[in-house]
C-alpha cells in the first residue's frame, strides 16, 4: 500500500510539471499571437472596415468644443469617445510608442443636455458618428508617420454607421495632427489615460 501511494505521488507530480509546461507554452504563444494581432480588417479596395468591439477596448478621453464656447461655429460640437486597440495600449503602456497596426476610434456623440441634478454642463446624447486611424507602414507607406484616417458617419448622422471607409486625403486630416498633436500624429494631451499610462524616461 506504501509503495503505491509513492507511485501514486510520484505520477501526480509527473502530471503537474507536464501540466506548467503545457500552460507555459499556451502563454508564450498567445502572448506572440496578442504581440501582432490586428484589431482592424481592410478589404481589397483598400477599404477599413468598420471595427467591431471597439467599446470594449481601451477608453483613452472625451474631448468636446462645444458650440456654445465657438460663437456657435464649432467645427466639432460633438464629445468625442476615444478608443485604442488593447494590444496598442499595452505596448504605448510598455514602450511609450505606438505600434505598427494600432488602431484608435473616434466615436461622436451628441451634446444631449446642459444641465443635471449635479448642474449646468455638458451631458452625452446619441451616438451619430464613428471614426478611425490606423498606422500601418505596409498600408500607408506614403502618408505623415504612416496614420490613415477614416469616417464611417453617415451625412444625416444616422445609425447604424457606414459597413467601410476609404482613407480621406493626407491635407484633411493628417496635416492638423501632425502640427498640433504632443505624440506620433496622436493627440496624448487630450487623452488622460494614455499620459498616465506612458513610461518615464
Amino acid at each position: 500500500m506504501f509503495k503505491n501511494r509513492i507511485f501514486a505521488i510520484a505520477i501526480s507530480s509527473s502530471m503537474v510539471v507536464a501540466l506548467v509546461v503545457l500552460m507555459t507554452m499556451i502563454t508564450v504563444d498567445l502572448s506572440k499571437a496578442d504581440k501582432t494581432k490586428k484589431y482592424f480588417k481592410v478589404n481589397k479596395k483598400n477599404e477599413l472596415m468598420t471595427p467591431e468591439g471597439y467599446r470594449e477596448w481601451i477608453f483613452v478621453g472625451t474631448p468636446v468644443t462645444p458650440n456654445d464656447m465657438n460663437d456657435g461655429k464649432a467645427p466639432f460640437p460633438e464629445f468625442h469617445n476615444v478608443y485604442i486597440d488593447p494590444v496598442s495600449y499595452a505596448h504605448y503602456k510598455n514602450t511609450g510608442k505606438f505600434r505598427e497596426g494600432t488602431i484608435m476610434v473616434k466615436e461622436l456623440v451628441s451634446v444631449g443636455a446642459k444641465s443635471a441634478p449635479s448642474g449646468n454642463g455638458y451631458f452625452e446624447g446619441d451616438f451619430i458618428g464613428l471614426e478611425a486611424t490606423i498606422k500601418s507602414s505596409k498600408l500607408f507607406p506614403k502618408e505623415p508617420g504612416n496614420w490613415a484616417y477614416f469616417s464611417f458617419t453617415n451625412a444625416d448622422h444616422s445609425l447604424p454607421y457606414k459597413k467601410t471607409a476609404t482613407a480621406f486625403p493626407a491635407q484633411a486630416c493628417n496635416s492638423c495632427h501632425e502640427a498640433s498633436a504632443a505624440d506620433d500624429w496622436v493627440f496624448t494631451q487630450y487623452y488622460p489615460v494614455l499620459r498616465a499610462a506612458k513610461p518615464a524616461k
